[in-house]
């Protein structure tokens, strides 16, 4: 069967590049049904996309947000939301920007995206994995479990390695290595952190707002992040760290900033509240960092401070040890949630080898890519869906 073009995986950036597509398309799909990974997204409400502006999302992609530029600039958000509205879904925006369908299911979107492909007469094969693929005389030659296809151009759109039981389980990987990509090794992203001799189970469901994290490898500090972060029964959550997670690893160290100010600002304040008022007590004086009552006990506690002991008490080098644990907590990885949990995949077919302008292969002609099979990831938010849809629009056109 010979086919225009044909786009393996049927998620979000394959259906998004065969609602683009006027060609005769197959979308082949290993699994039953398409959009499988879509469906759970945002916990089945699928936050499809982020307000603001367009340039605003360039923060949110780690270290290669450069390659993804061009595609957002060419499909914005503004353009997703456009898209789905003007085909009847009903949008709701929650309180930090975040844009789902008002009817909370991520069906909706699915159903769309299906649709529009049937529109535009393209042939769907599910339950259908692809075991190889070749390229002769000017054709791709897909070969199936059932049959072998033939296309003049592919769009390998088969997503990252989470949520292998979605049928993510890096096939794309191996197709683009047999066209002489590198690839990125892939870990998994968008997870919790578990943590070494973890001590904080009793503050589990506890979490602080826009806290600073930095990561230390090899007793060197490598990077810094902010954003809220919660404690779990194991370790940390939240998008300050699920966020982070694109670069932690095992044996890192994180250091919390609980208290939001500089060690020296700290230090200072407290000389001051000791000059004021020495007969004050620790714990009033760290009220002022609006911190969960049972946070501080618990950190002083680690460090044989009471609560009720009066800040003129405390020696330069106890005051120190406060200064440590209150600015710099550390916190040892153990590792961090595998694919099973993790939201995104980092890693994938390496970005240098594939055109940000066309999503074409540099080095195979009439071969492209799109979604989360790329090295490229998202934050929270939306973000990865815009990017899945933005790269399937470039991808469909070009």
């Amino acid at each position: 069967m010979i086919f225009e073009q044909i786009i393996i995986g049927g998620g979000a950036a394959g259906l998004f590049a065969g609602a683009h597509s006027a060609c005769k398309t197959l979308i082949l799909e290993k699994r039953s049904t398409p959009g499988n990974k879509l469906l759970i997204a945002g916990q089945g409400r699928c936050n499809f996309t982020h307000v603001g502006r367009i340039s605003d999302f360039f923060i949110h992609y780690g270290d290669n947000a450069n390659f993804i530029k061009h595609a957002l600039k060419k499909f914005t958000n503004n353009d997703v939301i456009e898209y789905f509205a003007s085909r009847g879904l009903e949008i709701t925006e929650d309180k930090n920007g975040k844009l789902f369908p008002q009817s909370g299911k991520s069906s909706d979107i699915l159903q769309i995206l299906v649709n529009q492909c049937k529109k535009n007469s393209h042939h769907f094969q599910l339950n259908e994995p692809v075991n190889n693929i070749t390229f002769s005389k000017g054709l791709f030659h897909v070969n199936s479990v059932k049959q072998q296809y033939l296309s003049k151009k592919l769009i390998i759109a088969t997503g990252g390695m989470s949520y292998p039981a979605t049928g993510s389980s890096g096939d794309g990987y191996t197709f683009a290595k047999a066209f002489g990509h590198q690839i990125v090794p892939p870990k998994p992203s968008l997870t919790p952190v578990f943590v070494k001799n973890y001590a904080f189970q009793e503050l589990a469901g506890n979490s602080l707002k826009d806290c600073e994290v930095s990561l230390y490898r090899d007793n060197k500090k490598s990077r810094n992040h902010s954003g809220d972060i919660g404690f779990t029964h194991k370790g940390l959550s939240g998008p300050g760290i699920i966020d982070f997670s694109r670069f932690i690893q095992a044996n890192d160290v994180l250091k919390l900033n609980v208290c939001g100010i500089s060690m020296e600002e700290f230090n200072q304040r407290f000389l001051e509240a000791v000059k004021d008022n020495g007969k004050s007590t620790i714990q009033i004086f760290l009220k002022q960092f609006d911190l969960p009552k049972s946070l501080i006990q618990l950190l002083l506690a680690q460090i044989n401070v009471e609560p009720a002991e009066k800040i003129g008490n405390i020696n330069k080098e106890l005051r120190k040890k406060v200064i440590d644990q209150f600015c710099e907590l550390p916190f040892e990885v153990e590792r961090i949630g595998g694919f099973n949990i993790a939201m995104a995949t980092t890693g994938g077919v390496s970005i240098d080898e594939v055109s940000p302008k066309t999503m074409e292969s540099k080095l195979q002609p009439g071969l492209f890519f799109a979604g989360e099979v790329l090295d490229i990831d998202g934050d929270t938010g939306g973000y990865n869906l815009q990017a899945a849809f933005s790269m399937g629009y470039v991808a469909a056109i070009s």
